[in-house]
């Protein structure tokens, strides 16, 4: 093809020929049958003329009274005229003196295949230069933390990664791998253990069984959904959290880390809040709950209901926020999660009554509203 054209699509065609034919006389059937088929703008010579289709490809072979073989056009014009210039070589029913039958065979997108390519590179580059600066990152977290609870270390005998604090620190959380163990590290989380694999080491659950909170931080990907249902089958967890939908521990920022990670501290720190007893009052509420928590727990979702309990929204917590402010007539929030100060806000704004989740971070200006664990209402 001439150097200004640039291909966009291969057009591929098989042909039979009841007779023997060369190459030149298959490609002089496909020029001089078509030509004037479909007016002067579309007449192939025309078309190479001006860079819109490239040097025609064929090739054949002969058997003792037949030829047979393919076609390939490479075009840069529009799919629509790749499809009339492949009707019209399909209508070609003569090659010199024998009957000939052409068939289409594919159209391909070469830039479809481009992009393939660049795809697969650009993992290639990722994977590449993100171990490095995991690399990097920890040889420059290994100088800012001189201390021994800045530092990583490894722990059980096939050595885990964790950051140094998990041996002295009250509680541990649970993260996939290596990365997420740094990157908590980074964002002052000192107390992390990397689980590194679906099958869950025995020193794992040795260790979970000396500390008083067990947390799991898991990637917010079906994978961590997974890996979360094997950790619960064989440790006991205080708190369930995962990133934000579709994203990896790994590649949250320092900031992200601390909102999803903080309202645990504190509730560590200060010490869980006591259940409250449940009184006549709660009974509206507890009826709600009853019936939303079986199908509610252990999905990480939030549910939205208006006052005659019918279903407004479901999405998973990671989007509930942002899903409130475009909703509205909500009076129950329900959520497999902890109620955040983020969370209170956006609630407050839809104008919702009451809000259910499994525990309740340390809150401000939480006195206009309802906040329930399923703790409370005796449910979970």
């Amino acid at each position: 093809m001439p150097q200004s054209g640039i291909v966009k699509y291969h057009v591929k065609l098989s042909y039979e020929v009841d007779g023997l034919v060369e190459r030149a006389d298959i490609i002089g059937a496909i020029f001089g049958q078509t030509e004037g088929l479909l007016g002067p703008e579309m007449n192939l010579n025309e078309l190479q003329r001006v860079s819109k289709v490239g040097r025609i490809e064929v090739d054949a072979k002969s058997t003792a009274n037949t030829t047979n073989g393919t076609a390939l056009i490479p075009m840069s014009t529009d799919i629509d005229t790749c499809a009339l210039i492949a009707a019209g070589i399909e209508s070609i029913d003569k090659v010199g003196p024998f009957d000939c039958k052409f068939r289409l065979d594919a159209i391909d997108d070469v830039r479809a295949a481009k992009k393939d390519d660049i795809v697969r590179r650009a993992k290639e580059i990722k994977q590449k230069w993100a171990t490095k600066t995991v690399s990097e990152g920890e040889s420059m977290l290994n100088d800012v933390h001189q201390g021994d609870t800045g530092k990583l270390s490894t722990y059980g005998p096939s050595k885990l990664t964790c950051s140094s604090g998990v041996f002295d620190s009250t509680w541990v959380i649970l993260v996939e791998g290596r990365a997420d163990v740094i990157n908590l590290l980074r964002a002052g989380y000192d107390n992390a253990l990397a689980i590194e694999g679906a099958k869950i080491d025995e020193s794992i659950k040795e260790l979970c069984n000396t500390k008083d909170t067990v947390v799991a931080f898991l990637d917010g990907d079906r994978s961590g959904g997974f890996i979360l249902k094997e950790l619960k089958s064989v440790v006991t967890l205080d708190y369930e959290l995962q990133a934000d939908n579709d994203v990896e521990v790994e590649e949250l920022t320092p900031q992200r880390i601390d909102e999803i990670l903080s309202p645990v501290a504190n509730e560590i720190k200060n010490g869980k809040p006591a259940p409250s007893l449940k009184n006549e009052d709660d009974k509206p509420i507890v009826d709600v709950a009853s019936k939303v928590f079986p199908n509610l727990n252990e999905t990480l979702e939030a549910v939205a209901l208006d006052s005659d309990q019918n279903e407004i929204f479901k999405v998973p917590i990671s989007e509930v926020v942002s899903k409130l402010s475009t909703q509205s007539g909500i009076k129950y929030l329900l959520l497999d999660g902890i109620i955040t100060q983020r969370l209170l806000e956006g609630a407050k704004n839809a104008g919702i009554e009451c809000v259910i989740g499994h525990r309740v971070a340390k809150l401000s200006n939480s006195n206009d509203m309802t906040l329930k664990t399923f703790s409370d209402l005796g449910i979970s």
